[in-house]
């Protein structure tokens, strides 16, 4: 089976857009989310529809859960506060309804899936090759993904090595069990402003890191229409 994952959209409209027709030219036969769908960017509504019509699978992320009223805001950042308190101002009543039901994490055969890590689904980053070994650790599938860092990684249980992943960056599933996450759709942190998914082929045992350029500007525009926070 071929899976394109993606995660951490944050109501980038023109970012996730860019990805699916993308992902439309690839032609897997199904597309996973893990999570944070909305805050931060200026189009939380359409972004939940896309993602409901395209994904046969969707985590919530700890964003989604702030929008919705399941976290403390003053754990967040004050920017993403903001943000988050402006999305649920206007979020459409088919979008709670989306979000609401989903979970922080999955299971699939073999692959276990997390919005954050395994050992807390919401909020711990896999940023260092300590917590990335205690998430491997903590789970058993041969494979595991998860988001929340925005950063596309991957880590190997044999090699004990975090590794950032550019575009193009192949992974043999076969070799090792591994911890990937995708990168960021509509918040990308790792200096590429360009839009990051993933390829899986179950079968083939393989993984492949994407990039995707779209129209930042468009974006920033719209952020700054809605009064959302510069940065």
């Amino acid at each position: 089976m071929r899976i394109a994952v993606i995660s951490d959209i944050h109501g980038n409209l023109h970012a996730l857009e860019a990805v699916l027709e993308s992902i439309d030219a690839d032609a897997p036969e199904t597309v996973w989310c893990l999570g944070d769908l909305v805050g931060y960017g200026p189009r939380p509504n359409r972004c939940c529809a896309l993602v409901a019509e395209r994904a046969e699978l969707c985590l919530i992320g700890n964003h989604d859960l702030g929008v919705l009223g399941g976290l403390d805001l003053d754990e967040f950042s004050q920017d993403a506060a903001a943000s988050a308190r402006w999305t649920a101002e206007v979020l459409s009543d088919e979008s709670r309804a989306y979000l609401e039901p989903l979970e922080p994490q999955a299971v699939r055969e073999d692959v276990e899936l997390y919005h954050a890590s395994p050992r807390d689904p919401i909020w711990e980053y896999v940023l260092s090759p300590q917590v990335a070994v205690a998430s491997l650790a903590a789970t058993k599938a041969p494979l595991v993904l998860v988001g929340h860092s925005h950063v596309p990684l991957r880590y190997g249980w044999e090699q004990q090595a975090l590794a950032l992943c550019e575009e193009g960056t192949q992974v043999d599933l076969a070799r090792e069990r591994w911890l990937l996450n995708p990168g960021s759709v509509g918040q990308p942190r790792d200096g590429d402003a360009r839009a990051a998914y993933m390829l899986l082929d179950l079968d083939a045992k393989r993984a492949e890191f994407r990039r995707i350029r779209y129209e930042v500007a468009k974006t920033q525009a719209e952020i700054r229409e809605r009064g959302l926070p510069e940065a």
